[in-house]
């Protein structure tokens, strides 16, 4: 359940009341007995950690080069039985 913000419009006093988003409950100011208004408030933040990418995204040049050398694309195709889905021996 989310946690919204009222504040009284008389004094400005603000209160945080954790209920769900199908409720609408009355929220009085108990110093005053002013009803308070729900504000519309920024929402949940979120915080960028690290160096902004995944392991994955910059690979070293050394991976990248191997990667390169064990793709099926880098072996050449002797026939049929090899390229066509058979068993290969290359």
């Amino acid at each position: 359940m989310p946690t919204y913000v009222y504040k009284d419009p008389v004094t400005g006093d603000t209160r945080e009341v954790f209920h769900g988003m199908n409720q609408s409950p009355e929220i009085v100011n108990e110093a005053t007995g002013n009803r308070m208004e729900r504000v519309i408030s920024g929402g949940a933040g979120f915080l960028f950690k690290g160096d902004g990418f995944y392991a994955t995204e910059n690979r070293s040049s050394g991976y990248k080069a191997s990667e390169k050398s064990e793709s099926p694309s880098a072996h050449s195709c002797s026939g049929p039985a090899c390229c066509g889905g058979g068993s290969c021996a290359a």
